[in-house]
């Protein structure tokens, strides 16, 4: 092998390490020059028990290459200013705002396979969830699956996962474009579930499936009744695979386009009491309500169209008399990146429709956000506007949000700073404060401010 070759590709190495490129590995760079052969790479690779590559963190591998594992983490450590309006409310501005340092995700993420490369598994803990001595989203655990790969085209994933619903949802919060997803998102996604879902990739990534059947009541937790939930996803990607990442920190040659379309039906049951709170206990994304003691906190479609500010007649709401709710979801995203240009947005359909009452409420919501590398793989400049209508059938009613972002990325999404500014419009019926059918929409100003590693 040719000694000036090697040192030719250890300087490079080195000084893309120092520019903040992503770290690749030495046989890496002399694989892409050509120095090696595809043969060579695998024995030299394979011949590794330790290994380090950001995003799949420490590979800890056997001496038969039967067993992996995989060990990663993400710590997002962020402070968020929120200046919210007075215009409903007699207390003092100081009283309203809120200024928040806190740890927002902090995981320990385990991967890998085990007997033979076509079993794979994930296990990814969110210690957040179970901090300051109460439990979010049902406990310490997200991602936990075993994978079996019969083709590319074909494999069964069983255990819980994220609900393959949006693209946004879908993509890693580690991968975002702004310091967190749009309320879109958080409203219309169902979130993690339990259940067994067949997917594959067709044509190297032109074209991806995914069907699947769960429990219907999210994270960490499960029912015994005989109700389900389905999703189905179908994505394009006509000029080749496009991976779930926002912001185009590849700086990429050529363009991308993906274009995707999902699905989801579920039934939730009703308990005693009736109201949107008295469905049966579930972690689902879009039922959550308002909170009353948390405003930096995201709730969802129907948490918001079904309660009592916007729904003002009782008679009209879903649940009220204590009956099932079936929900119907679609789904429709479009991303293009090309040379430090990305761009992507999403519209959302969600529908809930009581079944003793025949009470129907609609709601819809979309997204577009756009992002340039002003400093191609460092700087950049992104924009974003949210739309929600959480009751297409109530007037004053709409969150609207319109959010600027600069981000300063070290080394990719691995280790990257970012900062972005929103003003969070509220109509009267679901206002920041005091809601009601007659209160004035509120104006809320928000500042987040947030340092991620992920490896």
């Amino acid at each position: 092998m040719d000694r000036k070759a090697i040192a030719a590709a250890l300087f490079l190495t080195g000084a893309m390490a120092a520019q903040g490129v992503e770290a690749k590995t030495l046989e890496d760079v002399l694989k892409e020059k050509g120095v090696i052969t595809e043969e060579d790479y695998k024995e030299v690779t394979k011949s590794k028990p330790v290994n380090f590559k950001p995003g799949n963190g420490i590979s800890l591998t056997s001496p038969d290459e039967n067993f992996q594992l995989n060990i990663g983490g993400q710590i997002q450590a962020r402070y968020s200013y929120l200046d919210r309006d007075t215009d409903n409310d007699s207390s003092t501005a100081s009283a309203l705002n809120t200024s928040r340092f806190e740890i927002k995700r902090a995981k320990l993420l385990l991967g890998g396979y085990a007997f033979t490369k076509d079993v794979t598994y994930k296990l990814d803990m969110n210690f957040i969830n179970i901090s300051s001595g109460t439990t979010k989203n049902g406990g310490l655990l997200e991602s936990v699956w075993l994978n079996y790969r019969l083709l590319d085209e074909v494999q069964f994933k069983f255990g819980q996962n994220k609900v393959q619903f949006g693209r946004q949802f879908i993509t890693s919060t580690s991968n975002n474009q702004f310091v967190d997803s749009s309320p879109v998102t958080t409203a219309f996604a169902p979130g993690y579930d339990t259940g067994i879902e067949i997917y594959g990739k067709v044509a190297k990534g032109l074209f991806t499936y995914s069907f699947g059947g769960f429990g219907g009541v999210g994270q960490n937790t499960f029912r015994s009744s005989n109700d389900n939930s389905f999703n189905a996803r179908l994505v394009l990607n006509p000029l080749g695979e496009m991976a779930y990442s926002e912001a185009d920190t590849e700086n990429s040659e050529k363009p991308l386009l993906s274009i995707g379309a999902n699905y989801n039906f579920n039934t939730l049951n009703g308990t005693s009491g009736g109201g949107t709170s008295n469905l049966e206990t579930n972690n689902l994304n879009y039922t959550k309500t308002i909170s009353t003691t948390d405003p930096l906190s995201a709730p969802g479609w129907f948490g918001m169209g079904n309660s009592a500010t916007v729904l003002t007649t009782a008679t009209k709401r879903i649940n009220n008399l204590q009956e099932s709710v079936d929900f119907n979801s679609v789904g429709f995203d479009a991303a293009f990146k090309w040379q430090g240009l990305s761009l992507q947005g999403e519209y959302m359909l969600g529908q809930a429709k009581g079944s003793n009452s025949d009470n129907i409420v609609r709601a819809q919501g979309y997204y577009a956000q756009a992002g340039y590398f002003v400093i191609p793989k460092h700087l950049e400049l992104a924009a974003r506007y949210s739309y929600i209508d959480p009751n297409r059938d109530v007037s004053n009613d709409l969150w609207v949000e319109t959010t600027g972002a600069v981000s300063w990325y070290f080394i990719g999404h691995n280790l990257k700073l970012q900062a972005d500014y929103s003003n969070i419009h509220r109509q009267g019926r679901i206002a920041s404060t005091n809601p009601s059918a007659t209160a004035n929409a509120t104006d809320d100003q928000l500042v987040r401010v947030q340092a991620q590693l992920a490896f």
